[in-house]
Formats: C-alpha cells, structure tokens, sequence
C-alpha cells in the first residue's frame, strides 16, 4: 500500500496565530512553508505591526486548550511557565474625602485565574517549536502579491534587503531606495491549501475578496489608545500586586495595568480621540492634571511625571478596529483565521485566544471530514472535497461566534471603564457566582467566566447571558411586584394625598430602571 501523499500547506502570516496554524499542519505531517512580511519576530530589532514593543497579553483558557491541542511535547508547559497569573481586577480611585483606595474584584468564584503573557515571548515559543520541525521552512520578508485560489497559486515578493518596519498598512516602503525595490524579485508557489493569519489588514483576505463573495464590515470606533510603562520599584520587584489586571475606570476614559516578567507594568490609557488631541496640544501642562484628576495614583507615585510625558509624546496614538467579515474561505484551497477574519478591539482579553481557538476549531473540521484519514482521502480529488466540507462547516460556525466575541468585547468597554464601579453590577455578579457556587446543577455562570474560563461557543455565551439575565429581570420583577402589591394601597394614597408622596411613584421608576439594567 502507497504512503498516503502529504499536503502542502503555505500559512502566511508569523504571528502567535499563524504560528500555532502552522504546528497543526505539521503535527498531522503536512509539508508546510510559512511566509512573513516581516523579518523574523524572534529577532529584538523587528517591530511589531502596531509599532511597539512591549505588549503583553493576557492569555485564557481557550488559547491554552488550544496549544495542548499541538501535538508538540512541552510546548504548553513552557508557554506557561513565562506567564504571570492574574487572579482579578484590581479597581483603583479616589474616595470622596480624598484618600486613595485599591479593590479587588475576583474573576471567577472558583478562583480560575487568566495569565499575563509577553507577546514576543509567546511568538518566539512557537516558532522555535516550528523550526524544529523537518516538514517546516520559515520564509521572512516575504509579501503576499497575488492568489489564484482555483488554480491554489500564490506569488510572494522576497525583500531580502527590506527593513524591519515593514508594515501591511504601508506595503509600498517608501523607505527604500530604488534600487533596493528593483532587487526584490517575486516567487510562484503552489499549495493545497493556504491558511491566511496576517493580521487585520489581512492581504489573504484582500485576494480571497476576488474569489469568494465575501461580505465586510470595518468599523473604527472613537478611542484611541497609548502605551505606557510602570517600571520596577526601586528594589527591583513590582510596584503594584501582580497577580491583578490594574483599572482606573475614568468613565469615558480608561487606564489599565498588566505585569510583565520583569516586574514592570505595561500600561494601556484608553481615551477619545478628541481627549488625545486636547492634551496632545500642550502636553506639558495638561497631561499630569488630567492623570490626577481622572486616574489617581498613577503619577506621580508609579509613573514619574516626566516619564510620563515623554511616553505620551513619543509613544504612537493608534486607533481600534473591528472588523467582520464573511465567508472565511473559497472552495478547498484558502481560509482565513485570527485577526484576518475578525479582528476585534482588546477589552475582553480575546482577540488572540479567539485566533488560538479558531486553529483549534478548523483542524477539528478538517479531522472530522477525514482530510487526514488515508481511508477517507485515498485520492488528492477525495482529499479536495473533504478540506471544501470542512472549511465550509467552519466558516458555518465560527462567524456567529466571532460576531458574538467582537460585540462582547465592545460592551466589556463599558463595563470596565465605567460598570466595574456600579452597586448594580456587583450586585448581578454577586447573584450570579452565588447560585454558580451553591446551585451548580442549574449550570449558571457570569459572562465573564464563560468566556475566559470554558471552551462553550461564543455565541451560545451570548444566549445563555441574555437567558440569565431575563430571569434575573423576572425574579426582580416578581420581587418588586409582591413588594408594591403588599404596600400599593398606602402608597397610592399617600402619593396623591401629599404632594411630596411622590417619591413613591420616582422609586418604582427608577426601580425599573435597574431592573432593565439587571436584564442586559
């Protein structure tokens, strides 16, 4: 019996998407070959595609089931023990006399826990797992030209000379000379299948446009977002508690903290727009007293005043994006994963464990539809069919979930920079962890530990949410109904008997009010 023939798999994209991508291929003995617009990652003087270095990430349980999932002995354990457990939110503020304060909010009643990784950390893991590989070539500063996914071609334009900014919202590289563009030469490669992980200006998706009739929604919301650095105490340890994601909720603004292995602090300020214009006009005397103001205890007492304007000077103000789209996929020759498919803003902490578990997901597919099974697959047309049936069954799947994940994370803005502050929303929490605890056979849970602590689709997290908080909303609202059926007599009478009864009929107002917010 002949040796079932391997697929060539090309993944373009190198990022922790990409790189897992690349590792399931592998481990079911692909031959694969993985193209980078950018010079290696691994390599300190390349710069990530949002143009910074420092960027840590926080890591849950979707994006750790996923990389068990490699097929890679020890690769989990190790990206593990390079991350820093977070526990919960820590809530800093000002109280009304003046006196700082810091409150922990615990993530999960059964203490799970998210992890604070290093991007770059995580990166280098993977491809140095890759690059052990013999069925595996890495090829950097490589740019995706051209597809034809009927004939599965693609052409790739080799920069052996080009810098290491490159970047896919800037393809042209102005920055190079002329005669450095006349020597990159453009290479034809064939593949079976292609698997695009590049990123949210996805050049996959580009060309994919021209073969599938592929739906696209692109939305830049009014925030734009500054990294800045809380460094080592003096005595070389941390600052602040590291086993906490660090929020001043600021209402329309927000800034956030999470630990590094080197015992700082990277730190996110999220504002409006017209917020980063107003203190970028005069940065010297605006910014220390909007921190004060909006932000207590950051600076002078983490960030020193001057560092803190040379960060918000020099550091970029770049945008958040969204972005849905859909198919995911043409035929049997190309899919779309990660950011390329669903690129959402941060605030749920998924945008790369949702790409983790989109590897996941599609290699499932691909293994129930027999691609790997030399029984199912005895011929390369048998082979074809199959990969078209599963990448149809995961893009059937994985668009309402991604819909769902990048709708949550734009609410959880809401909740984190202003929400994590309301009597009402500890008061459902504290509800929901309650009967999650004491009556689990109900199989209750708070969105949030669906999302960061199970596997459960995104999308049915969303219904299961919405279900909860509609009986929370009837329960409240039997409540208030028993409590004004028992007093409404006196209470009508008394509202219409004295002018100032009228609170009456305010409270019950203002009781609904609640009880809708209790529902979303």
């Amino acid at each position: 019996m002949s040796e079932h023939p391997r697929q060539k798999v090309i993944v373009v994209g190198t990022g922790p998407v990409g790189a897992l991508a690349a590792l399931y291929a592998a481990g079911r003995g692909d031959d694969v070959e993985v193209y980078e617009l950018r010079s290696d990652l691994r390599d300190p003087s390349t710069t990530p595609l949002n143009f910074t270095k420092s960027i840590n990430l926080a890591l849950s349980e979707r994006g750790i089931n996923s990389m068990r999932h490699t097929r890679c002995e020890g690769l989990i354990d190790a990206v593990l023990a390079e991350t820093i457990p977070m526990h919960g939110r820590m809530i800093h503020g000002r109280r009304q006399g003046g006196a700082l304060y810091q409150e922990s909010q615990e993530y999960d009643v059964h203490h799970r826990f998210i992890r604070a990784v290093d991007r770059a950390g995580l990166n280098k893991r993977l491809l140095d797992s890759l690059e052990k590989m013999p069925n595996v070539t890495l090829h950097f500063n490589h740019k995706l030209t051209s597809a034809d996914f009927k004939k599965n071609v693609a052409w790739f334009e080799q920069r052996g000379h080009a810098p290491k900014t490159d970047h896919a919202q800037n393809p042209e590289q102005a920055s190079l000379s002329k005669s450095e563009q006349r020597r990159a030469r453009e290479i034809e490669v064939s593949f079976d299948l292609l698997l695009g992980a590049d990123g949210a200006h996805s050049a996959t998706r580009y060309h994919l446009m021209k073969f599938a009739r592929l739906n696209y929604q692109q939305e830049y919301i009014d925030t734009l977002w500054c990294e800045f650095l809380i460094p080592p105490s003096p005595d070389g340890g941390f600052r602040i508690s590291p086993n906490h994601l660090h929020i001043w909720p600021g209402g329309e603004f927000m800034f956030i903290a999470i630990p590094s292995l080197d015992k700082s602090f990277t730190c996110t300020l999220f504002a409006p727009s017209t917020c980063f214009a107003d203190l970028s006009e005069n940065p010297e005397t605006h910014l220390l007293p909007f921190f004060e103001k909006n932000f207590p205890g950051v600076s002078p007492d983490l960030i020193d005043p001057t560092d803190l304007e040379d960060q918000f000077t020099h550091n970029p103000h770049l945008p958040l994006i969204s972005i849905k789209c859909t198919p995911y996929h043409h035929s049997s020759s190309v899919v779309i994963l990660g950011d390329a498919a669903h690129a959402m803003v941060p605030f749920y902490g998924q945008g790369m464990n949702a790409g983790l578990e989109d590897v996941r997901v599609l290699f499932d597919f691909l293994d129930a539809h027999g691609v790997y099974d030399p029984t199912i697959s005895t011929t390369p047309s048998a082979r074809a069919q199959a990969r078209a049936k599963a990448l149809e069954e995961y893009t059937m799947q994985r668009t309402p979930d991604a819909s769902s994940i990048n709708d949550l994370a734009l609410r959880n803005y809401t909740e984190m920079r202003a929400s994590v502050k309301s009597p009402i929303y500890r008061l459902r929490k504290w509800i929901e962890e309650s009967v999650d605890k004491y009556l689990p056979s109900l199989g209750w849970s708070t969105q949030y530990s669906r999302v960061s602590f199970e596997n459960e689709r995104y999308s049915e997290v969303e219904k299961a949410v919405q279900r909860q908080g509609r009986i929370l909303s009837a329960v409240l609202g039997l409540s208030l109904a028993g409590l004004v059926g028992f007093g409404g007599t006196s209470l009508w009478r008394w509202n219409h008997a004295r002018p100032t009864g009228r609170w009456a009929t305010k409270w019950l107002l203002w009781a609904a009010k609640r009880t809708e917010e209790f529902a979303r």
